[in-house]
């Protein structure tokens, strides 16, 4: 036979105290999970935050854990940034010439003799040659201020200075009796043709004289005199070596 049901007393309902329901507007109390009569969820789900501009890109745009590479990517996509903007900066004229100058601070320099040697006029025992062969002591004798002396080369370089040694010696005695430049014009011709052109302004004084230049693929350098010291009739103005450096 059939046992027979127990008949249980029946709990009170819930007082209805709690936050409503969303969905149907049934109290609940507080801490329910779901509505004791429609079973809504009473917990609503906090909305993520919305994902950066980057992370909606491949590969960034994977959802990632704790310590699965997040730091790595960031670092790389910083790098590759870093990486465009710098070729971006090379393109630009100012920023080859910036790089370049940078290079030859950093760099060494060796000198390099030119593969021919001309000037517009000498005078008598102090012919063009003498300004570029390594000697002080003997001088290109230029007959008149606007005389130009022109060094080719036949492999082009990048040239980073020349060095100047006005005057007959570097002995101060020998130095002053004749005239020397303290004025002239260095004209730099480059491969393609471009022409750059730069005032010097020279010391009356024996010994070197450095200018600094900084010019790329170099094929010849023109020195024109334009002003002169201790300038006397019949005497020619004296250069007494140009020296050019490039990098190595």
């Amino acid at each position: 036979m059939a046992r027979r049901p127990v008949v249980r007393p029946v709990e009170e309902d819930e007082a209805p105290d709690g936050p409503p329901c969303p969905s149907c507007g049934t109290p609940n109390l507080p801490g329910r999970r779901f509505c004791r009569r429609c079973a809504t969820p009473l917990q609503a789900r906090e909305e993520s935050a919305p994902l950066p501009w980057w992370r909606t890109v491949w590969p960034f745009r994977r959802r990632v854990r704790v310590r699965s590479g997040r730091a790595l990517r960031r670092v790389l996509l910083i790098l590759a940034v870093v990486g465009l903007l710098f070729v971006g900066f090379l393109f630009l004229p100012a920023g080859r010439v910036l790089f370049e100058d940078v290079r030859d601070k950093l760099g060494d320099t060796a000198e390099i003799s030119p593969s021919g040697v001309s000037a517009s006029g000498a005078a008598p025992g102090h012919p063009a040659g003498a300004a570029v062969d390594g000697l002080t002591n003997k001088y290109w004798g230029a007959p008149a201020l606007g005389a130009s002396l022109t060094c080719t080369f036949g492999t082009p370089f990048r040239l980073v200075g020349v060095v100047l040694h006005t005057g007959a010696s570097t002995e101060p005695e020998e130095f002053r009796q004749e005239p020397r430049p303290v004025r002239a014009d260095l004209i730099v011709t480059t491969e393609d043709g471009t022409v750059h052109k730069k005032e010097l302004t020279l010391n009356d004084k024996p010994g070197e004289q450095t200018v600094r230049t900084g010019i790329s693929d170099v094929v010849s350098v023109q020195l024109v005199l334009r002003e002169a010291a201790g300038q006397r009739r019949g005497r020619p103005i004296a250069l007494g070596e140009i020296e050019f450096f490039k990098r190595t």
